[in-house]
């Protein structure tokens, strides 16, 4: 018996220093695994809306179910909408009427113009025969006056034509040779027919991308909508990620680019492979609505989070990811513990003396 327990002591005390080696070199060479388990599944997710009010029509998608960019998932009422397209076409026509009137206008003032040129060469010629006429006195003082009146009512008409054609010019911007679709009126005009098929177009509602609709119990048909308010949510089935948030003081090695093995508690023995995607350049505290207050006199250290962006290389060929499923992440910083601080400072102490020597 003593025997067995002296063999006993004396393996003990020979393995001690093997154990201890062994944990050194392990502890030296180990550390360049970060792992966390406050990490959790993100997808792209909207609450899908429409920037047009109206009653709801249709909904023609239900709860949980996967869709496709562009599938129709609710509409609205058309007929307030096709009615405002109705009344935008007819103002557009009438306003294309109206600058086609305005140009035949300026030509007819143009033409009355011309004629009154015509006749004021006439009237002016007529008025100097009446007036040598009447200086020898030929003819009477009534003849006289109605020459004198008729070339004053000819010049009259040519400044009332000229001032007509120039309020038609400045109504058609400054140019007759302007085509109708450019003029401003028309523009303008033809933006509030496409303000108007915008939002016909928008009372349909559709899938801004692929993925899975929820929350679709809480729009009903006959419902009113009116911006911003959320008809339905769609999640992304295809565009995941992990947001992880690992301690400070394990991002002493971590860089955007290293490899990440990713296990989701659902799905127990599987394993996704990822990369880190980018690292926050705040602490998730700093964006918080009441940030710590460290020049407080309660101020106590608290080691911070700081969010990691984690990308999924192939989460296509695993079973399905779910928005928020809890992921233990473990990140292969590929830089090993070392030694301690003050094994180091030895040793680097003890190098200069010894290349002395």
């Amino acid at each position: 018996m003593i025997e067995r327990r002296l063999f006993v002591r004396t393996t003990l005390f020979a393995l001690l220093p093997i154990a201890l080696v062994v944990g050194g070199y392990l502890y030296v060479t180990g550390g360049q695994i970060i792992s966390t388990d406050n990490a959790y599944i993100q997808a792209d997710h909207v609450g899908v809306s429409t920037d047009v009010s109206g009653l709801v029509a249709s909904v023609d998608v239900k709860d949980n179910q996967r869709v496709v960019k562009g599938q129709v998932l609710f509409t609205l009422k058309p007929e307030p909408f096709e009615i405002a397209l109705a009344s935008a076409r007819a103002q557009l026509n009438n306003v294309r009427n109206q600058i086609l009137n305005l140009q035949a206008n300026y030509r007819q003032a143009q033409a009355e113009i011309d004629q009154a040129q015509i006749d004021l060469a006439y009237y002016q010629a007529s008025f100097q025969r009446q007036q040598t006429l009447l200086s020898v006195s030929a003819v009477s003082r009534t003849n006289y006056d109605d020459a004198k009146h008729a070339l004053d009512s000819t010049r009259q008409k040519i400044t009332v034509a000229r001032a007509t054609a120039q309020m038609v010019l400045a109504q058609l911007g400054g140019t007759i040779d302007t085509p109708v679709e450019q003029q401003s009126t028309y523009l303008i005009a033809q933006a509030a027919v496409d303000e108007a098929r915008r939002n016909l177009d928008n009372s349909v509602v559709r899938a801004s991308f692929d993925g899975v609709v929820t929350n679709v119990d809480s729009l009903q048909v006959g419902s009113y909508l009116q911006p911003p308010q959320s008809g339905i949510s769609l999640v992304s089935a295809d565009h995941l990620w992990v947001a992880a948030s690992p301690k400070e003081t394990e991002l002493t090695h971590m860089k955007p680019g290293q490899p990440v093995e990713i296990s989701v508690d659902s799905y127990p023995g599987v394993q996704w492979h990822g990369t880190v995607d980018s690292i926050s350049p705040a602490s998730g505290s700093s964006f918080s609505l009441l940030p710590a207050q460290n020049t407080t006199g309660n101020w106590v250290k608290v080691v911070q989070r700081i969010p990691v962006r984690i990308s999924i290389d192939d989460a296509g060929q695993k079973p399905p990811l779910r928005t928020g499923m809890s992921v233990q992440a473990e990140i292969d910083t590929g830089s090993a513990r070392g030694l301690p601080h003050l094994f180091s400072g030895l040793l680097a102490s003890k190098a200069p003396a010894l290349a002395h020597e």
